[in-house]
């Protein structure tokens, strides 16, 4: 019998355990909208307590929480700064424009890594002719840059730049359960300081939907207004939540192997010619392809065919994340289905 694929396309296309598939029907619910559904606030002030922030509230996307992060951190008619390469840049279909009123600032980095002097060196004087900066996104871990990770002194040597800037912060941490686990620390001290913090419970986690938007307590009213308006309120979604929950209590720990795992899929590429994988600070492996002549399009057709599912990053770069769903030895074969392929 032929071996089912092996999708390491993205940590989303991960399936519901059965024991979160029962956690979401046995939910104890209620109408979020009207009267509120205990299993969601439960989920809500979890995720608090894991961040550090006063409050947070659940939201169907990490788009859409993200969106309103920024929304609560900006002024209309002012700048964001951020990295150059950002999801919030290049995969949120310009809505910080469309929904805030707000212009995007990037930033180029070599590497997708902020540091100080560059968030520094994007700052203009006070101008009556130039639109004010009033907030400084980050993303950690950096998704387009291969996973890579902000440490706890990163983050906080970039706050105390915006802070000095007098810029709020807004932290796109979808994959901030993996920068924690890389980093050896709490996701409260990666978060710690910014004054919105997104973290996502469909990458890395396992759940089929939902994210989590951190803040302080008076900014629920003017966030869940933002959430309405963007059409995110949800009746029973506690059915939702409990996935989220049940992650957090199974799902948060394992989070290790999948670092483990990418690694091991970078190595075992590492002698071929024909690839050049990055080396990997989380769950995330930039494959560039070394043959002249080769697409990032054609190659994953080919991969498709033989068994093993990455996504073209790129016109020459194919990416690789690991997850709950696949094992040691699924990535294993994976890169000797790579190495075979493209050899």
């Amino acid at each position: 019998m032929t071996p089912p694929p092996i999708d390491l396309r993205s940590d989303t296309v991960t399936k519901p355990a059965p024991g979160m598939r029962r956690a979401m029907a046995e939910a104890e619910v209620g109408d979020d909208v009207l009267d509120g559904d205990p299993t969601t606030r439960r989920l809500e002030q979890r995720v608090a307590e894991l961040l550090g922030t006063e409050d947070a509230l659940f939201f169907p996307s990490g788009t859409q929480a993200n969106q309103t992060g920024i929304a609560l951190c900006t002024e209309h008619g002012t700048e964001l700064l951020l990295e150059g390469n950002a999801h919030v840049v290049h995969y949120e279909l310009a809505g910080v424009a469309a929904l805030s009123g707000v212009q995007i600032r990037t930033i180029a980095t070599p590497d997708g890594l902020l540091t100080p002097e560059l968030v520094r060196g994007a700052l203009r004087a006070p101008s009556p002719h130039v639109p004010r900066i009033t907030a400084l996104a980050i993303e950690n871990t950096h998704n387009v840059a291969g996973g890579r990770v902000l440490n706890s002194a990163a983050v906080d040597s970039l706050i105390r730049a915006a802070r000095d800037a007098r810029l709020a912060v807004h932290l796109d941490g979808a994959r901030l359960w993996n920068a924690a686990v890389a980093a050896g620390v709490t996701p409260a001290r990666l978060a710690q300081g910014a004054d919105t913090v997104m973290v996502s419970f469909s990458k890395a986690l396992g759940c089929p939907v939902g994210s989590c938007l951190g803040f302080r307590t008076d900014k629920r009213a003017r966030a869940w207004e933002i959430r309405k308006r963007l059409g995110g309120g949800m009746r029973q979604s506690g059915i939702l939540a409990a996935a989220g929950l049940y992650a957090l209590d199974y799902n948060l720990d394992r989070i290790v192997e999948d670092h483990e795992n990418a690694k091991r899929f970078a190595e075992l590429l590492s002698d071929s010619p024909t690839v050049r994988p990055s080396a990997p600070e989380s769950n995330i492996v930039m494959v560039d392809l070394q043959r002249d002549g080769a697409t990032a399009e054609a190659a994953a057709a080919r991969l498709a065919q033989a068994g093993v599912r990455l996504a073209p990053y790129g016109p020459r770069r194919l990416r690789a994340v690991t997850h709950l769903d696949v094992s040691r030895s699924d990535v294993e074969r994976a890169a000797r289905i790579v190495v075979e392929t493209l050899g």
